[in-house]
């Protein structure tokens, strides 16, 4: 881009705002996702002209055949080619897999692999099968569909993942998550490359697997919606059959409402139904209990045979002390033996650790557990921030990272993308701004400035996960609030650290989730029979409004705390909103961002298409009132859209009239605009700022601030050359 005067100072404030800070470009290579360690394009090109035809070396398993056969229909979506059996092979697949695994489904499994691809076919060489089914996904995205017909890109590629755990947890126990829709998201895993489903399978609002020991649980804490055995079984083969973990979370003590409303007598506070929304997140198990004690190593003894992964997450997070401390017989017994609750839920930790070692399986727990010495084979997840990654490893601790990758946050992806799970400093508040905040609960969620990582730290990560928490999604929303950004994580969490280029990632993004929903995905199709509902009428001036607003951001949209605060009820909210249906990560606004600059940098040919967009965007805020008449569901919007068409007419005004006048209407527009975008700019801004109506954020706000900036400079050639009047 030109060195425009205008610029200067518009890009920081895009930059800072997270609005697709780096515009897509005109893909020139294959979209890969993740991308590989060493990848390098060939000349020339293989037609894909029918089914695959499978030369096999070395091992060969029913594991493998089934990645082929998936491969093979995969393939075929792709291309558009038949791949009928009998058919005339279009590709020969070589395979070589040097050796069976005895690593397999474990932390250190095999992925490693090599792929060259070129006028003859493919040949794929793996250590092991894992390293098949990440080539064969490798392999997928050098597909590409041209003018006479889909070929194969030619490449030479050498890979091997950066971190071995490569996660992503799903929350069940807030919404419940069908097997059929948990198994859709496991074919877009084995897609992108993660390698671990972390289920959150109990919490406040439910328990989620049946226990035959204690099947209360069933009865009355999963409130109809569980997984039967033999369905967690099931899971458990299919993820498998895709070379990704199943690593299971019961959470406890904390956050174990429901599980206490199946068994009281176990609980520190009484429980009792219905469930009271104000003690959901609290109630807690009482651990100087012998008969609290047995009932959790039985439930944990049979939940570690459901699930035989060598990991078992029990949570431990969040245990609030006056859930101890109020009731005189646990504080008395505290006093007695000289506990804190700090050291009383170390005991409480060591205890279950024990349980999990006798059968075979190693404990992982929420950085919360830090708080009192327990023992160091423990995995520690860090939430709360980058600090608590040092923390753990400086203290000998294995650690999975989830701070930075909570998807719940409703950001943008070059958000999440950003964080490295190294970076003692890559996420976290600055703690000047908490301090001055006097929220107490916040200063877990500083950033340590003092915070470092040694390389023997560094070699104590395993890995990352994305992590969605379900509070406010419901199956519904589950693909399109996972994806794309689960797989911009994917690739933080499989390629090399210096695979962060955010304009690569912007350009490749769309481009992948684009195959994904050919292979299964359904984010568009969920978010278009949402919309139908919201507006059955006519969908159209919805669909306009939302293809360019994202919803607001860090926990602004669940409405907990803050000027907007909703008091929560037992029986939650419908998620049927504009701002439930919107997405986080919108292809027109960044398109038209790109296509803004590159206006101004002298594409003339660009100002007819943006005039016309800016023009349908100011329109459609009339299109929309006029909905709302008959279906008021959409009234909550209006403001949006209002405020959509000033921003869109700022636009218009800042090409077309070089006059002055105009200026007053758009610098208020954009105000108004950087204003809302500051509301939800983190948990420190949401906790004192009024959230838009609607909940929207207008996206389209870097591509008019470019616009407008331009305007005013007085460089006259620039206007001219870009054609603007």
């Amino acid at each position: 881009m030109p060195d425009i005067p205008c610029f200067r100072s518009v890009l920081p404030l895009v930059f800072m705002m997270g609005i697709c800070a780096h515009m897509p470009v005109a893909v020139a290579e294959p979209a890969l996702m993740p991308q590989p360690q060493t990848y390098h394009l060939q000349s020339g090109v293989a037609p894909l002209t029918g089914g695959v035809a499978v030369e096999w070396q070395g091992m060969r398993s029913a594991l493998l055949d089934q990645a082929v056969a998936r491969f093979t229909q995969r393939l075929a979506a792709l291309s558009g080619r038949d791949v009928a059996p009998g058919g005339r092979p279009g590709l020969t697949l070589r395979i070589h897999c040097l050796a069976p695994d005895a690593d397999m489904l474990s932390i250190h499994m095999h992925e490693h692999y090599r792929l060259r691809t070129d006028v003859q076919g493919a040949t794929l060489e793996a250590d092991g099968p894992a390293g098949v089914l990440r080539g064969l996904a490798t392999l997928l995205q050098l597909v590409e569909r041209q003018e006479a017909g889909p070929v194969l890109d030619a490449a030479e590629i050498d890979d091997s993942p950066r971190f071995a755990w490569r996660g992503l947890l799903v929350d069940v126990s807030r919404h419940f998550i069908s097997p059929a829709a948990l198994e859709r998201q496991l074919d877009m895993m084995e897609l992108t490359k993660l390698n671990v489903l972390h289920l959150h399978l109990s919490d406040g609002q439910g328990f989620r697997v049946e226990s035959r020991l204690y099947p209360r649980l069933q009865q009355v804490a999963s409130h109809g919606q569980y997984y039967t055995q033999q369905q967690v079984r099931g899971l458990v083969a299919y993820a498998a059959r895709r070379g990704i973990r199943i690593v299971p979370e019961f959470d406890t003590p904390g956050h174990s409402y429901a599980l206490l409303l199946a068994y009281p007598q176990y609980a520190a506070q009484p429980v009792a139904a219905p469930m009271d929304p104000k003690r959901v997140v609290r109630a807690a198990i009482d651990p100087t209990s012998p008969q609290a004690r047995d009932f959790i190593a039985g439930l944990y003894h049979e939940m570690a045979g459901l699930f035989p992964d060598a990991y078992f997450h029990v949570g431990g997070d969040e245990v609030r002390p006056d859930e101890w401390t109020g009731n005189p017989r646990i504080n008395a017994w505290m006093q007695q033996h000289g506990y804190t609750t700090a050291t009383l839920q170390a005991m409480y930790t060591q205890r279950v650790h024990d349980m999990l070692a006798r059968d075979g399986r190693i404990m992982m727990g929420w950085d919360e557990l830090l708080d009192a010495p327990i023992p160091a084979s423990i995995v520690i997840e860090s939430w709360r921030g980058s600090r608590y990654t040092a923390a753990a490893t400086q203290a000998g601790h294995p650690v999975v990272v989830s701070s930075g990758y909570y998807l719940d946050l409703l950001l943008p992806a070059a958000e999440h993308y950003r964080v490295d799970p190294l970076d003692p400093q890559g996420n976290g508040l600055p703690p000047d701004q908490v301090a001055q905040a006097h929220a107490p609960f916040l200063e877990p969620f500083a950033l340590d400035p003092a915070a470092r990582m040694t390389p023997a730290q560094d070699a104590r990560v395993m890995g990352a996960e994305a992590a969605l928490w379900t509070e406010i999604v419901t199956e519904e929303m589950l693909d399109n609030r996972l994806w794309p950004r689960a797989a911009a994580l994917a690739e933080r969490f499989w390629s090399p650290a210096s695979v962060r280029d955010a304009a690569s990632l912007a350009t490749r993004l769309p481009v992948v989730q684009a195959e994904l929903e050919l292979l299964g995905n359904r984010a568009t199709a969920d978010r278009a029979r949402m919309m139908a509902r919201l507006a059955p009428d006519d969908v159209t001036p919805l669909a306009t409004l939302l293809s360019v607003t994202s919803p607001v951001r860090n926990y602004a949209h669940n409405h907990v705390f803050g000027p907007s605060r909703v008091v929560p009820t037992a029986d939650p909210r419908p998620l049927d909103r504009a701002a439930d249906i919107a997405a986080t990560d919108n292809t027109q606004a960044a398109v038209f961002y790109r296509d803004v600059l590159s206006c101004l940098a002298g594409r003339k040919d660009l100002a007819a298409s943006l005039r016309a967009r800016l023009e349908n965007w100011r329109d459609n805020d009339a299109r929309l009132r006029l909905l709302a008449q008959r279906d008021p569901s959409v009234a909550e919007v209006l403001p949006a859209s209002a405020l959509l068409a000033r921003l869109a007419q700022a636009g218009l005004d800042a090409m077309n009239t070089p006059a002055t006048a105009w200026r007053e209407q758009a610098e208020a527009a954009l105000a108004t605009a950087r204003g809302q975008f500051a509301a939800s700019a983190s948990m420190l801004a949401v906790r004192t700022s009024p959230q838009p109506a609607g909940d929207l954020l207008p996206d389209i706000t870097p591509g008019i601030m470019a616009l407008v900036q331009a305007a005013r400079s007085s460089d006259s050639v620039v206007r001219q050359g870009a054609g603007i009047r």
